[in-house]
């Protein structure tokens, strides 16, 4: 049951980071290049941006049962940073909303245009730092630590902040590379290729911060994954699809590279997979949180595994047809 419960949880992952993650890079694309990519972007994902965030609601629903002192340290020790995400996804969701659906456009549009791009940076931002914060090892259940040491130092450094920004990047090159094959005239096509390239260029530098800082700040996880052949493997792969992308996109295979960029997201995940787990959560006093010592009881976990087998049943193909419809229609 543990075992089919994570998969589905990585399931979840996955496609909110390949998905989701999308829909905020297009709100930071759209903060570096202005109005320009408005029209694009709601080609993109106003039909889907909704469901996008299932993914998110999915990983969180099996946290709470399944893995629920997971659940209650996150809640409690990285509310700060999870608060920030919350409202963004809130502000980004309605701005989207407001500007794509209102009919009548005024003033009020430029405020809309704003809180849709800084929410969707911020977000993606936190979202990363949240991640540096599990990886980090500094996060303290000591009840005599004073307000900073417990809600502050676990994610406010630079370490956890070199992660959120790189998160950042990830989503906003997946987002280049799917509004890519949304776009017909030659024009677009050579601009958000070009954009591509310039994320990809950027990722790899500030990935290269993220391991000095994780060098330089002790992360446990630095350690774990020098000594993971898989998490090494993953790396090397997903390094070694750049100049395919980069191919693929001087050669306009358009579809072909939102495949290899899915699998370029998968081995980064996987990457970090096989040197994290069994660990979820770093802990400063040495007694992490893993898949183990976090897991619900057996009765919990009976009737979660019949809960997504029965979901899996009715969302799996209702997306598909989804996108069957919405995006693969007139290919």
């Amino acid at each position: 049951m543990l075992e089919f419960i994570v998969l589905v949880l990585s399931i979840a992952f996955f496609f909110y980071t390949l998905l989701g993650g999308a829909d905020f890079g297009a709100g930071i694309i759209e903060l570096f290049t202005g109005n320009k990519s408005i029209r694009p972007i709601y080609k993109a994902i106003a039909p889907v941006w909704e469901v996008n965030h299932m993914w998110l609601i999915l990983a969180i629903v099996i946290i709470f049962n399944g893995f629920p002192p997971i659940f209650a340290q996150m809640s409690v020790s990285l509310h700060i940073p999870l608060f920030i995400i919350l409202m963004g996804i809130v502000l980004r969701g309605t701005a989207f909303t407001f500007r794509h659906y209102d009919t009548h456009v005024d003033g009020t549009h430029v405020y809309y245009h704003w809180i849709f791009r800084i929410s969707s940076l911020l977000t993606a931002v936190f979202l990363g730092v949240t991640l540096g914060a599990m990886m980090y090892g500094r996060i303290d259940n000591d009840p005599n630590s004073t307000f900073y040491l417990q809600f502050i130092a676990p994610w406010f450094n630079y370490f956890c902040f070199s992660v959120g920004i790189f998160v950042a990047l990830i989503f906003a090159y997946i987002a280049s590379i799917f509004i890519l094959g949304e776009a017909i005239e030659a024009k677009q096509v050579r601009f958000y290729g070009i954009l591509a390239k310039r994320f990809s260029i950027s990722m790899i530098i500030v990935g290269s911060v993220v391991l000095t800082l994780a060098y330089l700040y002790e992360v446990p996880f630095l350690s774990l994954a020098l000594s993971a052949p898989i998490s090494w493997a993953a790396f090397t792969g997903a390094t070694i699809l750049l100049p395919l992308i980069w191919r693929g996109i001087n050669k306009n295979q358009l579809q072909l590279i939102r495949v290899f960029v899915a699998l370029q997201i998968g081995l980064i995940m996987l990457g970090w997979a096989a040197a994290q787990i069994p660990i979820l959560i770093h802990m400063k006093d040495g007694n992490h949180l893993t898949l183990y010592n976090s897991v619900a009881p057996d009765a919990t976990l009976y009737y979660l595994t019949i809960a997504l087998v029965v979901g899996s049943l009715s969302i799996f193909p209702s997306i598909y047809y989804l996108f069957r419809v919405v995006k693969f229609k007139s290919e």
